[in-house]
């Protein structure tokens, strides 16, 4: 018989209640604040509610009535300096947080709502209409609510996708040198989705303040927890990644702060991350002023037992029962906040004269429609002052080097000239710079908290860099091995980082650089050899850059690392160990948004291309004896492109070859032919002609992954064909 021995995991997982003790020795103050926060919220949601009854909020309402408690009683200790983020079912959360932090921790209940507090309830309103007075000019709306004055980074409509957010600006709040502490917020739904638990496991591996605060309130829409997981105990998940947790009553607001505040002192402390579950109720359904009972999910009697438990009802009888607050004092704290959610209406909304009875938003409150793409990226004046110089114009002497090496120099110079730069990958630390050497030196000279290699986790580590490039205290570089692994973190790449700025009203910057390589002709199959440049080109908010030399290199990394924008920098194997050369003692210089290169003056076709590509189109072009005029387009987003270059080559030549080596369904060509006809289309002769790699990912073979993608050969047919278009053959 094998012997059999039980393990014990050692970690600490608590089930938390109040007792009478505990009311009896709160301080009166925070009790008062906690009823104080529950009626202002409670308030607020009816209100919310009976708008959108009336058709006024334009999208859902998802209602956090009967809720409040765990929102509020984890909320009530922090700080301003503290964060939160959370879920859809926001709107609690986000004013817990920003009413404890205009009221400085405490409010009183003979005057619940000052003047600031009013501003506060009326422009969380507002961004729930959709109106420009709104925390985001009405771009957020409900379920993307953030102020982060107050530490409110924000809300969020995709399930779990706050987490990995909130382990950077916890990772930022750490290497900052504070005790702050960071709070992400999800629901049941959430705690089981990837993103979740790999935030978990990064949290837990580098000691970050971060508290992941649980609301289980039974139900993912209609579909009940114990339906979709073995284990429905939430904060049972914490056991596996070495974090406590606590689990507690989320209608006792008492209860809820005792756990939090035992947590905070463990994260204030340095010793890491903690789970707090909440078993919480939403009296209503997922979206809307009906009761999940209206939709046959949910039993009268369960919604009827939990409304007897109301936090509100639960506070106020503790209060009446210490004598902090009589019946009149009840209601009167209930007609204020009722009183300031009429007042903050009424500043927003009007009688509709073309329908007698009936209420429409006031018109001059919308934002204006032109604004409507502003504020996705930067205008770029972070570039100003900066030593521009093109190596093209360079007439100085030049230093030899390899590509790579000057990737690594040009890391090396910008993190000793610029301490909030940070590299995060895997195996950026290891190997002496990577797999490529990409990194070479930065580990040993800047030390393991500024070169961080991480854990194979692409969605949380890119979502922590967003996190605390959010934080703006720090510049994040992550390196992704391979392209192909931007799809295990395209919620974090395209959901968060590329839209944050945008949607929250531009009052976000996100300086983070990613940077990853092609690999094409290397050999590692379909699922590591593609070009981004495609699907990157197609997502509002990245700026692209593509260097086909070193020199290049160093003047468009050093641009990326001064926007305040997400930057993907592309690089190519091919042109890693090749033999190459830098300006010589020019080390800062950037190469700026729409700034292409001219690489060979020509007449008869404008070839357009960028990275190893380049050489391949020059040696084609020599081939065919087409005189091409070849542009390297080195910025590739339609905000960077040096659309201005481009004109004038079209002009000329009235015939365009876009070049690019990768497959063709997500070719960055189809993009750029699209683009080039809407602005172009009259000074051009013939269709736009395009050289890609096949239809499908390149293979492990060698025979069938040359056939896959394009070389010099490919873009020697594609010049003829182009040269069979204008009948000269």
């Amino acid at each position: 018989m094998p012997r059999r021995k039980r393990l014990q995991t050692g970690v600490e997982w608590i089930q938390l209640a109040s007792t009478a003790a505990d009311w009896n020795a709160a301080d009166p103050a925070l009790l008062r604040t906690i009823l104080g926060q529950l009626h202002l919220i409670r308030a607020f949601e009816e209100t919310v509610l009976e708008l959108a009854g009336e058709g006024l909020v334009h999208g859902p309402a998802h209602s956090s009535i009967g809720q409040e408690g765990g929102a509020v009683g984890s909320i009530v200790g922090l700080r301003s300096s503290d964060a939160v983020n959370g879920s859809h079912r926001g709107h609690h959360q986000f004013l817990a947080k920003v009413i404890g932090h205009v009221s400085r921790g405490g409010l009183d209940l003979d005057a619940l709502v000052s003047d600031d507090l009013q501003t506060v309830l009326q422009r969380t309103l507002a961004e729930i209409l959709g109106l420009a007075q709104g925390f985001s000019g009405g771009r957020g709306g409900s379920m993307h609510l953030q102020w982060l004055e107050a530490g409110a980074l924000g809300t969020n409509a995709i399930v779990g996708g706050g987490a990995p957010f909130a382990a950077g600006n916890a990772w930022a709040q750490k290497h900052g040198g504070t005790t702050d502490l960071t709070v992400n917020y999800f629901g049941d739904g959430a705690s089981q989705i990837g993103s979740v638990l790999e935030s978990f496991n990064l949290a837990a591996a580098w000691k970050l303040p971060v508290a992941y605060f649980i609301e289980n309130n039974l139900y993912a829409v209609s579909t009940r927890a114990d339906e979709v997981t073995a284990d429905a105990r939430f904060s049972v998940r914490g056991q596996g990644f070495g974090i406590p947790s606590w689990r507690v009553d989320g209608m006792d607001p008492l209860a809820v702060h005792l756990a939090m505040e035992e947590a905070a002192e463990r994260m204030r402390a340095g010793e890491g991350p903690a789970i707090v579950e909440a078993e919480v109720y939403r009296f209503f359904h997922q979206n809307g002023p009906f009761p999940g009972s209206a939709f046959g999910y949910r039993p009268k009697a369960e919604e009827a037992a939990w409304r007897e438990r109301d936090p509100i009802v639960r506070t106020t009888t503790e209060l009446r029962r210490l004598g902090l607050l009589d019946e009149a004092g009840a209601a009167g704290v209930r007609e204020q906040a009722q009183a300031a959610l009429a007042d903050a209406v009424a500043a927003l909304i009007e009688p509709d004269p073309d329908a007698p009875g009936k209420r429409r938003i006031r018109p001059e409150l919308w934002p204006d429609p032109a604004v409507v793409d502003r504020g996705i990226r930067s205008d770029g004046a972070e570039l100003d002052g900066l030593s521009v110089l093109d190596p093209v114009d360079h007439s100085g002497p030049w230093q030899h080097t390899k590509f790579v090496d000057a990737i690594a120099a040009t890391l090396d110079r910008r993190m000793a000239e610029d301490e909030r730069i940070i590299v995060l990958g895997e195996d950026v630390h290891r190997l002496n710079g990577g797999t490529n050497g990409a990194t070479k030196g930065l580990a040993k000279k800047y030390g393991e908290d500024r070169v961080i290699g991480t854990p194979i986790s692409e969605n949380a580590f890119f979502g922590l860099a967003g996190g605390v490039a959010l934080d703006g205290r720090f510049r994040p570089v992550v390196e992704f091995m391979y392209p192909d692994f931007m799809w295990v973190a395209a919620d974090q790449v395209f959901n968060q980082v590329a839209k944050v700025r945008h949607m929250f009203g531009d009052n976000n910057r996100m300086p983070l650089v990613l940077r990853t390589k092609v690999a094409m002709g290397s050999g590692y199959g379909s699922q590591h050899l593609m070009d981004p440049a495609g699907i990157f080109a197609t997502s509002a908010g990245w700026r692209i850059v593509a260097a086909s030399n070193a020199a290049d290199y160093r003047g468009l990394l050093n641009a990326a690392l001064a926007l305040e924008d997400p930057v993907l920098v592309i690089e190519h194997v091919d042109l890693y160990g090749q033999a190459d050369q830098v300006p010589e003692g020019e080390a800062d210089y950037i190469i700026p948004p729409g700034s292409a290169a001219v690489r060979r003056t020509g007449a008869e076709v404008t070839v357009l291309t960028y990275l190893s590509m380049v050489q391949h189109s020059l040696e084609a072009i020599e081939q065919t004896g087409i005189d091409g005029e070849l542009i390297d387009l080195r910025w590739l987003d339609r905000a960077s492109l040096d659309w201005d270059t481009v004109g004038e080559s079209i002009r000329k030549t009235n015939r365009v070859l876009i070049v690019e080596q990768g497959a063709r369904g997500t070719s960055y060509g189809g993009w750029l032919a699209d683009e080039l006809q809407r602005r172009f289309f009259d000074w051009l002769d013939q269709p736009i002609e395009r050289v890609t790699g096949g239809e499908a990912s390149p293979s492990i073979s060698k025979v069938l992954e040359r056939a896959a993608i394009a070389k010099t050969e490919e873009v020697a047919a594609g010049l003829e064909r182009v040269r069979a278009g204008w009948g000269t053959v």
